[in-house]
């Protein structure tokens, strides 16, 4: 396990992902994990309120609830990676916000990530390892706003503890 305790050469792990993101694209095409995430909350919807979902246009026109989706096993993967290297590595451990304030917070927050990323029609995992490392405007613009937000965000955060 010393391989998770180590941090890679940022260079040689940019580089890395770049020769994977060509290999991906030319097996699957444009990989976006917003996508897995959508046609999952349109199932957990499915589950909840039945045929009532053919009401709305998004759900039939746009994305329309499959399982077989593909991109989902994306998302279930990258969570399934992500707990193991956190586990791997002793760093995981469960955090819950102390304050009725900080969930509000967390909550608005991310509803504003979800409709960028239907506006926008990407997801930051995509632009950071897909987008930018193919030299696309569309992931350098998305960064700059994924930045921008998260130092907004940050000094929003900072000025609610404090106070």
């Amino acid at each position: 396990m010393e391989f998770f305790r180590k941090t890679l050469d940022p260079v040689i792990a940019l580089g890395a992902i770049a020769v994977l993101d060509i290999f991906l694209f030319l097996l699957v095409g444009a990989w976006t994990v917003g996508g897995g995430e959508t046609m999952m909350t349109g199932l957990i919807a499915q589950f909840f309120i039945g045929d009532s979902i053919n009401q709305i246009p998004f759900w039939q026109e746009v994305f329309k609830p499959d399982a077989g989706y593909w991109k989902i096993y994306i998302s279930l993967g990258m969570l399934f990676g992500a707990i193991v290297g956190a586990v791997a590595s002793k760093e995981f451990f469960w955090r819950f916000p102390k304050r009725l304030s900080e969930w509000v917070m967390i909550t608005v927050g991310g509803l504003l990530m979800g409709i960028g990323i239907r506006l926008a029609f990407v997801c930051n995992v995509s632009t950071f390892f897909g987008l930018t490392p193919e030299l696309n405007l569309g992931g350098y613009l998305s960064m700059s706003g994924i930045i921008a937000g998260a130092w907004f965000g940050s000094l929003i955060y900072k000025r609610v503890l404090e106070g």
